[in-house]
Order: structure tokens, then sequence, then C-alpha cells
């Protein structure tokens, strides 16, 4: 039987101690849960790349990208499917609308407004109401040109809300549809490539348009040069949202690629703008002229007729 001081708790001595008594012992080090131990992180990143991979949204967008592609799995036919893109409230269309107006430099607008829930909502409709907004405001400002001249007569041109929503529309999907393909692409050649979503694409044209609505209700004003300064400060705006979203994408691939790339995508949003002001309300004023008043028919004494002609 053992004796008491055999069963006594005795307190261990040091490792080395233990060690050097029994070399064949097995030690186990046990660590806190949150410490991590320094050599086993990942790669180690440039000083200079962790203020890319921020903007590009390449450490936590994996997860948050995965998560949005299990929440968006019904089948491409169905309403819940299309019904997913626009699911967002009141508050985050907001938001991105004034981030849009708004732009912070040197970030990301879809790392910070669209990447957590991309949607078509607010894209669609900031498109619906510059269609009209371009329109109303063209025959508004066409009115006011001819204001005051006895021989205009105004006659409302509907055909201005047909071309206004191909023009627009047909921009804010195409050339989103373009880029995406040629990011697809570039991305299947350089490694470093960060391909956006179409719908990321999208969301970022659809929302860079809002800052028109207002330039559009401004242009009624019949004065060219308050005209051509309210689009060159829309363009800068809405351009620098485009230029701060793409250019981190494209900035590792070759250099001639990268500027021909983001000077397209400026080129086009310029294209637009400037193609609405000059086609919708710098028109070239129609000279009308004055209408022919027929002569007036004199019956003469001996039964022929003297016609009048005045000059």
């Amino acid at each position: 039987m053992a004796a008491a001081d055999d069963l006594k708790f005795q307190e261990f001595d040091d490792a080395a101690n233990l060690l050097a008594a029994n070399r064949d012992a097995t030690t186990i080090s046990i660590d806190e849960p949150g410490e991590i131990p320094k050599n086993k992180h990942g790669r180690l990143q440039e000083p200079g790349r962790e203020e890319d991979d921020e903007l590009l949204g390449t450490d936590d967008s994996d997860k948050t990208e995965l998560l949005a592609g299990q929440k968006k799995s019904a089948p491409f036919w169905t309403f819940e499917y299309y019904q997913t893109f626009f699911d967002v409230d009141t508050y985050q269309v907001l938001d991105r609308i004034k981030g849009s107006v708004f732009p912070v430099p040197g970030k990301n607008f879809v790392r910070l407004y669209i990447r957590s829930n991309p949607d078509l909502y607010g894209p669609f409709w900031i498109c619906a109401t510059l269609v009209f907004t371009i329109a109303v405001s063209g025959n508004l400002s066409n009115f006011f040109i001819h204001l005051g001249k006895p021989t205009y007569h105004y006659v409302p041109e509907f055909r201005k809300v047909s071309i206004a929503a191909t023009t627009i529309y047909a921009y804010a999907w195409l050339v989103p549809l373009a880029l995406w393909g040629f990011l697809m692409w570039r991305n299947s050649k350089v490694m470093n490539i960060v391909s956006y979503s179409f719908l990321e694409i999208v969301c970022v044209y659809g929302y860079s348009l809002f800052i028109y609505i207002p330039t559009a209700i401004l242009w009624i004003i019949p004065q060219k040069v308050v005209r051509w300064v309210l689009v060159m400060f829309s363009l800068c705006l809405s351009g620098s949202v485009l230029v701060m979203t793409f250019w981190p994408a494209v900035r590792d691939d070759n250099r001639r690629i990268a500027l021909m790339t983001v000077g397209a995508v400026v080129l086009l949003h310029a294209l637009l703008s400037v193609g609405c002001l000059a086609y919708f309300f710098d028109a070239p004023e129609l000279e009308f002229p004055a209408p022919v008043i027929p002569a007036p028919i004199i019956p003469a004494h001996n039964g022929t007729t003297v016609i009048t002609t005045s000059q």
C-alpha cells in the first residue's frame, strides 16, 4: 500500500529539469485560443499591396460573394431569381446615391456599397427618371428659346422620350456588358486581374448616372456657358466614380492596355453626356418664315379681274 507522502500532491518543476531527468519524455505546448503563431501566417504582403487588396475587396469579399451566391441559388427562369436583384431597402439606395454624387478619393465604389448586395432597383429607376427628365427638360428648353417669337407655335416632341430611353438604357446595359466581357478575357490572360460580376458593373454604371438628373433640370437655363460648365462638373463627378472603380481592377495588366481601358470608359461616358446636351438642348434654332398673305383680287369695271401684288 502506498505511503501518505506518495499520495501527496507535488508541484512540477521546470520543464528543463523534467527533461533532464527523463530525456524520452514528450512535451505538449498549449497556446491561448486567441493567440496565432507568427510563423503560421500566410504569405507576407508587400507594403503597397495591402491598400490595393482593400480597394479591390480581395480579403473579405470572397466570403461575401460566396454567401451571395448561396443566397441567389434559385433557377434563372423563376421569379424568385430576379426578385433577389430588387431586394434592397431605401437606406441602401440613398447611401449608394450619396456615394456616387460625393465620391471618396481612393475608395472603391463596389467595395464600399455594392458588393454586399448588388441590386437593379436603383439603376433601373435612375435610368427611367433620367429619361423623362431629359425629354421634358429638352422640350421646355426649346420652348423658352423661342418664347416671344410671334411666328413660333409650340408642339411637344414626344419622340424625344423614346430616343432618350433607347440611348440611356442601351448605354447602361451594353457598355457594362462589353466591359464585363473584356475583364473576363483579360482575367484569363493575366492572373492578377480582378474581374467584377456583370451585376456589379451594371450597378456602378446605373448609380453613376444619378448626377445627370439634377444637371438635366438645370440645362433648361438658356445659357450655353452655364450648360457646358454643368456638363463638365457632372462628368468629373460621375467619371471619377468609374475611374476609381475600374482602375484598381486593371492596373496590374499591361500599362498601355490599362490606360486604354480606363480611357475608353471615360470617353464613352463623355460622349453620352455631351451627346444628350447637344441633341436635346443645343438644337439649332429654326427660322420661321413669315406667312405669305395672298394678294387681294379687285374686279374691274369692264369684266376683267385685276390682281395686285404687294412688294
